[in-house]
C-alpha cells in the first residue's frame, strides 16, 4: 500500500509547537467524528472509504464499460467540486497526451469537459469539434440549476436529439444528482435517464469518491477498486487522534501556526505536471472551506520549475506571508536517462548517465533550501509514486486536514455562503425572475 510522509524539518515550526494543539486536536476530532453518522451533516465523506453504495459502485463501473463502448468521446458537465475531482484524478493517471491518443493506445474515450466557465466561444468549439463524432455526456448538479452547466446541458442535450434523435440521445445521457429532489432529478426521472446519487450529506468539493468523481474516472479506465483502497487505507491510518502520531493533523495544526505568524498565503506546488488539476482541487478544497469570517490560508498553486521562471522572484524576495506546501513523487512512472554527447556542445554532459527525475529531485531540494533561506517555510508531502492507490490516499489525506484545519480556525469547513453573493448580483443584472 502506498504510504505517505510529511517532512517538516523545513517549515520552521518546532515539534513543542506542534505537540502544544494535542488537546485541541483530540477534542476537534471527537466533534467531527460523533457527526460522521448524521444524516444532516456534511460529513459523510469520514467514513466513505468503507462505507460506500456497493451496488452503486458496481453500477458505476458497469455504466463505465458501456459508455467506453458507446462513444468516442464522453463529455462530464459541471463545476467545482462537480468536475475539479474527476479531472485531477483523471489527469494525474492518464498519459499527458491521452485525449491526443489514437484510440486504441488510449483505450477509453475521449474525456472533455464542459459546463465549468460562461464562454461561448468554448462551448461553441466544443460542439464543434464532437459533431462529428460519437459522444455521450454526463451531467453533475445536485440542484441542477447552478448556471454554467445548466446551460452547458441545455445545448448539448439539443444537440444530442438532432444527431441521434430522442430516444437514443436518452441513451447517451447520464445524470448525477440528488437523490429525490431537484429540477435535474425531475427531468431525468421524465425522460428516464440513468442516474446516479449525491450523497446529501458530502458537499461538492468532498464529492470526488462518489458517484460525482468515480464515472468519468471509471470511463477513463482508471481503476477506482484501487482508488478507493488508498482512501480506505488512508482512513484507518488517519483514525488516531493523538497529534503524536497523526501526520494529517500535523500538517493542519502546521497550517494555522503558520497563519499566525502572519504567513497567510500557501502555495500548493508540484514538480510533477500531472498534478496541475489536483492543485486546482486543493484551492477549492482549502478555499471555499477556510475563507470565512474575514479568516483562512489564500490557497494558490505553482507548477515548478516551470514557475520559477516566473514567480520564482517574487517567492524568494517578495512578502514574506507566503509558505509552501510541496507534494512530491520519488518514482515516476516513466523516465529518460542523459546521454552524454560527443563535443559537449551544450555543456550538459555533466549530467550524462542521470536521468530527468534525477535533475528535477536536485531543483525540488535547491528550491527548498533557497525558500527556506527566504523565509518561505516549506511543508513536504511525499509519496514513492504516482498510481491509483496513492491518489486516493492523498484525497483522504487532504480532506481530513483541511476539516481540522478550518474547525482549529473556528469555521464550518462544509459551508461556503459567499458563493451566492455573486450569483445574487449576476441573476439581478440578468433579470431573473423572483430575484430582487
Amino acid at each position: 500500500m502506498q504510504n505517505l510522509q510529511i517532512n517538516l524539518k523545513y517549515s520552521k515550526m518546532s515539534s513543542n509547537g506542534i505537540m502544544s494543539y494535542v488537546n485541541v486536536v483530540n477534542e476537534l476530532d471527537k466533534k467531527l467524528r460523533s457527526r460522521a453518522d448524521d444524516e444532516k451533516e456534511f460529513l459523510g465523506w469520514l467514513k466513505l472509504p468503507q462505507n460506500y453504495n456497493k451496488r452503486e459502485f458496481d453500477k458505476i463501473k458497469r455504466t463505465a464499460e458501456k459508455i467506453r463502448r458507446q462513444c468516442e468521446v464522453f463529455i462530464v458537465i459541471g463545476i467545482g467540486g462537480s468536475y475539479l475531482g474527476a479531472r485531477a484524478v483523471i489527469d494525474s493517471l492518464k498519459n499527458n497526451f491521452y485525449n491526443m491518443q489514437d484510440e486504441s493506445k488510449r483505450n477509453s474515450p475521449q474525456i472533455l469537459f464542459a459546463g465549468n466557465n460562461l464562454s461561448g466561444t468554448y462551448l461553441e468549439e466544443l460542439v464543434d469539434y464532437v459533431s462529428d463524432k460519437d459522444f455521450a455526456i454526463n451531467v453533475i448538479s445536485k440542484s441542477g440549476t447552478t448556471t454554467e452547466p445548466a446551460i452547458a446541458f441545455r445545448v448539448f442535450r439539443e444537440v444530442l436529439e438532432q444527431k441521434y434523435g430522442i430516444d437514443e440521445a436518452r441513451k447517451r445521457i447520464y445524470v448525477t444528482t440528488d437523490k429525490e429532489k431537484g429540477v435535474l432529478r425531475k427531468l431525468a426521472t421524465t425522460e428516464k435517464y440513468e442516474t446516479f446519487v449525491i450523497p446529501n450529506n458530502i458537499g461538492g468539493r468532498y464529492s470526488v469518491l462518489t458517484p460525482v468523481g468515480l464515472l468519468p474516472i471509471a470511463v477513463a479506465g482508471i481503476n477506482i477498486d484501487e482508488l478507493m483502497s488508498g482512501a480506505a487505507y488512508a482512513m484507518d491510518k488517519y483514525a488516531d487522534s493523538d497529534l503524536r502520531y497523526n501526520v494529517c493533523y500535523q500538517y493542519a495544526v502546521t497550517r494555522n501556526i503558520l497563519l499566525k505568524n502572519n504567513k497567510n498565503i500557501e502555495i500548493f506546488a508540484t514538480y510533477e505536471p500531472k498534478l496541475h488539476f489536483f492543485i486546482e482541487w486543493l484551492k477549492q478544497l482549502f478555499g471555499e472551506s477556510e475563507g470565512k469570517n474575514g479568516v483562512g490560508i489564500y490557497p494558490t498553486g505553482a507548477e515548478f520549475t516551470t514557475d520559477l521562471h516566473s514567480l520564482g522572484q517574487y517567492i524568494q524576495e517578495g512578502r514574506r506571508n507566503l509558505f509552501e506546501t510541496v507534494i512530491y513523487f520519488d518514482k515516476p512512472r516513466t523516465n529518460i536517462t542523459i546521454k552524454e554527447e560527443e563535443g559537449n556542445l551544450d555543456g550538459l554532459n555533466y549530467l550524462a548517465g542521470k536521468t530527468i527525475n534525477d535533475v528535477n529531485e536536485k531543483a525540488m531540494q535547491g528550491t527548498v533550501l533557497a525558500h527556506y533561506d527566504g523565509d518561505v517555510p516549506n511543508i513536504q508531502v511525499l509519496f514513492e509514486k504516482l498510481c491509483p492507490e496513492s491518489i486516493g490516499h492523498m484525497i483522504y489525506f487532504f480532506e481530513l486536514a483541511c476539516a481540522m484545519s478550518a474547525s482549529i480556525l473556528g469555521v464550518d469547513p462544509f459551508n461556503q455562503p459567499g458563493v451566492e453573493k455573486y450569483k445574487t448580483n449576476m441573476f439581478k443584472l440578468l433579470g431573473k425572475p423572483g430575484v430582487q
